[in-house]
């Protein structure tokens, strides 16, 4: 009797310590700013597809007119490709539309809360609500 209770709170104890990572996972709010909304048209030059979260990098141009490169985040590969993307679902020189959410470091390009429609109008990336 007393070895089955020691069984059981172990368990119990492996559990509780197996959701700590899951907890530990930051939110949209601690990096990216809602009051910052972007949208704009580039051209997909790389898709990093790595964990925890995959990056698309997006080249097109500022409000000054300069080229830059944002990097776009997007969900983690495993639930990515749960919802139907690939590897392949973005190429380097597609032609893309974001709209999303600016980081809140100031000197920063990252893109959070991305919704990525391709030139045929399919939304190959969701990772909010409708924008």
């Amino acid at each position: 009797m007393k070895r089955d209770l020691v069984v059981i709170l172990g368990l119990c104890i492996g559990l509780l310590l197996a959701a700590v990572p899951v907890l530990a996972h930051h939110a949209l709010a601690a990096e990216f700013d809602s009051s910052k909304p972007v949208k704009f048209t580039g051209t997909v030059k790389s898709v990093d597809w790595m964990n925890p979260h995959i990056y698309v990098n997006i080249e097109s141009k500022d409000e000054t007119g300069k080229n830059v490169v944002y990097s776009v985040e997007g969900g983690p590969p495993n639930s990515l490709y749960r919802n139907g993307w690939r590897k392949d679902s973005l190429k380097p020189g597609d032609v893309v539309q974001v709209s999303g959410m600016k980081a809140k470091k100031a000197d920063s390009n990252r893109i959070g809360n991305a919704r990525i429609v391709t030139a045929d109008g399919k939304a190959v990336f969701r990772n909010g609500p409708e924008q």
